[in-house]
């Protein structure tokens, strides 16, 4: 399946106007990683890159160098990503240890998004999320039978019985969005990151002196 093909049910909802191709070398990012990752995380970082959907933030694989705040990554948040389950129990009635988990998204009130990795083939893992507000008797991991693409789709169509998050920001609607870089530029412009207009309290918090 081509890049168009496999990010064409998305593109119907999220428009990629303001994203970028990070250009990721990914034989060696996987080897950083130690793992290889699925397609469509591949075909979102060449069209979308690392960056937000409204609140949620979209993980790039790797560090990058910024120009004012950290954009995350995947490896610098697995570790945290690894303790949540290792501290939580991870999702009720899966066999697998922490090891067996892999971060790529976080955000819409402190909610975290992930792969589970007990398939040999990275298309097939299907998407673990981490819910910071949960209903009585809920359990904070949940399991989703689908890839990362396929489960923003969904999320944001409201196909699942219900909203898979804690937040319901993104469940049966859309947001921008925008890429890392052209966050931060309109950030230094003394513009609101997400939607580029201008910005009082951006502009009034440029003008403080250094300290």
């Amino acid at each position: 399946m081509s890049t168009e093909s496999s990010l064409k049910p998305l593109a119907s909802l999220v428009s990629a106007e303001h994203g970028a191709d990070e250009q990721v070398d990914w034989r060696a990012t996987e080897e950083a990683l130690g793992v290889g990752l699925p397609n469509d995380y591949k075909a979102f970082m060449s069209v979308y890159g690392a960056g937000d959907i409204g609140e949620l933030g979209i993980l790039g694989p790797l560090p990058v160098d910024f120009l004012q705040w950290d954009p995350g990554n995947i490896l610098d948040s697995t570790l945290a990503f690894r303790d949540l389950w290792d501290r939580e129990g991870g999702v009720p009635g899966i066999a697998a240890d922490s090891s067996s988990v892999l971060p790529w998204g976080s955000g819409c009130n402190a909610n975290e998004l992930g792969w589970l990795m007990l398939d040999s083939n990275p298309d097939n893992w299907p998407v673990v999320a981490w819910r910071r507000q949960i209903s009585y008797g809920d359990t904070r991991w949940k399991l989703f039978d689908c890839g990362m693409v396929d489960f923003l789709v969904k999320m944001m169509r409201a196909e699942f019985d219900e909203c898979p998050l804690g937040d319901a920001s993104l469940w049966g609607r859309t947001a921008p969005f925008v890429h890392w870089r052209e966050q931060q530029r309109r950030w230094l412009a003394g513009l609101d990151p997400e939607t580029g207009e201008p910005d009082p309290l951006v502009q009034d918090f440029l003008q403080w002196p250094a300290p």
